[in-house]
């Protein structure tokens, strides 16, 4: 009689630490890809954000009989001028405020120098805590450089890849609108035909999981904009318009959102408020405008499609600002409310997917 002799035990060891090794490595290749091809990623996932946000747009016009590829090309056009019109009002704002500088960098320099007197206070006491040591002589290193030069030099690089992303992104916009319907079903015959049911309905949650975001989104970031220039406005703040768009954009972000959005009005407010009452008043505000965003405009309007748990959004804040700067912490929620949706719907990985909405 031939008995079947169970694997040995460190056979099924080795077998699990290959495989987990694997995993690991494909993990560090997918962050290395992240990371060195950034500018291409982050180009690709602003136009899929905006074809997404767009596309029902372009379906409406679908229906009134004007073509899907013309549609597509009057809206990103009328988007463009859109753009264009919202960055030459913030250039003239800019601009004004370049010329109003003087006004601004003398209250700065006296805030600047109390902080330095106040620190070179503390260094002194410091001191004479701390055990008397010989007395080392202080070497000057003369240097001829010139920190702003350099520093425009240092940001030409990053400037000109900017830039030659964004002027990418509406071709990849009008492509993705207008090709659709042949990318969809592409897309469907890359799979099997046993799965592609189950890849349409991740597909399809995606979509509604990125529409409701980027709607949502945008209506609470024009909610917080429009507040936040109404309050300045009434305050008297020079610089209404330009300051209630920066920092109510600053209050979109979660958590860092409240504190960011401060730094615009009390910059600002350096020249026109000299007591501590104003700027605390000015701080409790917005701090209140962010509460109000995140326990009732956000879950109103972004709804029970983007749910993700505190621990979850940090990391991934954290994580893809470190490795995109300040576009990941924009894209850092989209990128992992999308993760969740396919973990949800691929077997074996729906426990990471209830453990990111937790």
């Amino acid at each position: 009689m031939v008995w079947d002799m169970p694997e040995p035990v460190e056979e099924t060891k080795v077998i699990a630490s290959s495989s987990a090794s694997g995993q690991i490595i494909a993990a560090g290749i997918v962050i290395a890809f992240c990371y060195f091809a950034s500018t291409i990623l982050m180009t690709l996932m602003v136009a899929v954000l905006m074809a997404y946000f767009l596309d029902p747009v372009v379906t409406a016009l679908e229906k009134i009989r004007i073509p899907r590829a013309l549609g597509s090309l009057l809206i990103v056009l009328v988007t463009l001028a859109m753009i264009a019109f919202v960055g030459w009002s913030l250039i003239d704002r800019l601009d004004q405020f370049g010329q109003d500088w003087p006004k601004y960098r003398a209250p700065l320099q006296s805030a600047v120098g109390a902080v330095e007197s106040r620190m070179a206070s503390l260094e002194a006491h410091v001191s004479e805590i701390e055990p008397s040591q010989g007395s080392t002589p202080r070497v000057l290193a003369v240097s001829d450089s010139h920190p702003v030069r350099e520093a425009i030099l240092g940001k030409l690089g990053s400037l000109s890849e900017f830039f030659f992303a964004v002027t990418f992104v509406p071709f990849l916009v009008f492509f993705m609108l207008a090709g659709k319907r042949q990318v969809w079903h592409a897309t469907m015959q890359m799979f099997p035909a046993s799965e592609r049911t189950e890849v349409k309905d991740t597909l399809t949650d995606v979509t509604q999981v990125l529409r409701s975001y980027l709607v949502g989104t945008a209506l609470v970031g024009l909610t917080l904009v429009i507040a936040s220039w109404l309050f300045f406005w009434a305050l008297g703040l020079d610089f209404p318009f330009l300051t209630g768009l920066v920092s109510g954009l600053c209050n979109l972000i979660p958590y860092l959102g409240a504190v960011l959005s401060w730094v615009p009005p009390l910059f600002i407010g350096l020249k026109q408020f000299h007591s501590v009452s104003s700027f605390v008043g000015i701080c409790a505000m917005l701090t209140l405008f962010h509460i109000v965003t995140a326990n009732l405009l956000i879950p109103a309007l972004v709804g029970w499609r983007v749910r993700l748990n505190a621990v979850a959004l940090t990391v991934s804040l954290l994580f893809w600002g470190w490795m995109w700067g300040a576009l990941g912490l924009i894209l850092a929620i989209p990128i992992t409310a999308v993760l969740k949706v396919i973990c949800d719907h691929v077997e074996g990985w729906q426990p990471v997917g209830r453990w990111l909405s937790a």
